[in-house]
């Protein structure tokens, strides 16, 4: 594999319970390049996450990944138990020792530093997002894969965390997999498109992606007008909470 290359996959294909769920899937992810997938509800999009991770080992084909490839994940649900005390500060330490310092930063980066101390199960979803988004960024990952990391969030929320996303991106130099269903939202911040229903339908650009065929067969022509003609202008920036950066309530 090339140097400027973090990950190609080559015909992969993944079946569960006499289901086929990938389908040949080929896709190459350079660095610091933000690359979306989309598709339908059961299109494979969590699954082709979860192979890319490794969570996923048994699939056919092939994933060739840097040497050291370091990545971080954040899922499309997380379970917290209610009944047991886990602050966020605890929830980051889990699976890495990271020092104080590097929390507060990573927190400071997603705009929740102020819970750091908070339990986690008090937090609501958007702010659950925001930790969890902090958490990937631990360790200096190569490659960041986000699994539906607005689901739950309102459209505030999301538009606030695609921009976090790509501020992260440009801070970290990280390349980022998005799994998403709004590319009208993600499309001024994503470099590649991944197309999937099972196989890749289409790949490229944004614009060139919401032109395509198949693209317009799975979502139709709404879909891609909004693409043409979303934008967002304001002068504010809103806090997780939803309301403009400034005017939170403790």
């Amino acid at each position: 594999m090339s140097d400027d290359l973090l990950l190609r996959a080559r015909d992969v294909s993944y079946g569960l319970g006499g289901r086929q769920i990938l389908d040949r899937v080929s896709f190459e992810l350079g660095p610091s390049q933000i690359t979306t997938i989309i598709g339908p509800n059961g299109a494979g999009k969590s699954t082709l996450a979860n192979i890319v991770t490794g969570l996923i080992s048994n699939f056919e084909g092939e994933i060739e990944r840097r040497p050291g490839l370091r990545i971080g994940f954040l899922p499309q649900k997380v379970y917290v138990n209610t009944l047991m005390p886990l602050t966020v500060e605890r929830l980051l330490r889990l699976t890495r020792k990271p020092g104080d310092s590097e929390i507060d930063h990573a927190l400071a980066q997603t705009e929740v530093g102020y819970l750091k101390h908070r339990q986690v199960r008090s937090l609501s979803e958007g702010e659950l997002k925001r930790v969890l988004l902090a958490r990937t960024t631990l360790g200096n990952p190569d490659l960041i894969v986000l699994d539906e990391p607005t689901s739950g969030v309102d459209v505030t929320g999301e538009i606030r965390m695609y921009e976090l996303i790509g501020e992260l991106r440009s801070q970290l130099q990280c390349a980022v997999l998005l799994v998403s269903h709004d590319l009208h939202l993600v499309m001024s911040q994503t470099d590649q498109v991944l197309c999937l229903n099972q196989h890749l339908c289409c790949s490229g650009l944004p614009e060139s992606v919401s032109r395509h065929p198949e693209y317009l067969a799975l979502f139709g022509q709404k879909a891609a007008d909004s693409i043409a003609i979303y934008t967002h202008h304001h002068d504010h920036v809103h806090d997780v909470s939803g309301e403009p950066a400034g005017h939170r309530h403790d």
